[in-house]
């Protein structure tokens, strides 16, 4: 499947939206430290519902942590300053999809990090800024997942 990356997520119920998304699909999901809440965090729960046993979920101290297990895993970074629409990429198993904080998204150093076709953007209308952080996730993860024939799935 796929893994969804949260770097320095903050907002606990969009967390805990994708665990119950990454519980729902087979997807893992990676957080990637400072969290802006805790675990523990009954807003996280509750969006999660009982799902959090049932999401392989990894806490990652900073994004070079992360990056350093990744091996030779395709990394696709999730942003609106993308230039590449989402549904324009032939997925993989094993792919990385990365998404940035609620507030600010990925910063401009680790999407420059990634060659241009790895950044990617969901297409919106004009004059708003962003989709919910879940929306998005649950956008690129589906798309992926078909993409695979919605393998393993029912």
């Amino acid at each position: 499947m796929f893994t969804i990356a949260l770097f320095e997520p903050e907002i606990p119920p969009n967390t805990g939206s994708i665990i119950r998304l990454a519980a729902n699909t087979g997807a893992e999901l990676a957080l990637i430290e400072p969290l802006g809440f805790e675990l523990t965090d009954t807003r996280l729960r509750r969006a999660g519902l009982d799902y959090r046993d049932l999401a392989t979920t990894t806490v990652y101290p900073s994004f070079d942590a992360f990056a350093a297990q990744l091996g030779e895993r395709r990394v696709f970074a999730f942003s609106t300053r993308g230039q590449r629409r989402y549904d324009r990429v032939a997925f993989r198993a094993g792919d990385v999809l990365l998404f940035g904080p609620e507030s600010r998204g990925l910063p401009d150093a680790l999407l420059d990090s990634l060659a241009a076709q790895r950044r990617l953007r969901v297409p919106m209308r004009a004059n708003v800024r962003s989709l919910n952080l879940a929306n998005a996730v649950a956008v690129a993860v589906y798309e992926a997942w078909r993409q695979l024939g919605f393998e393993l799935g029912r």
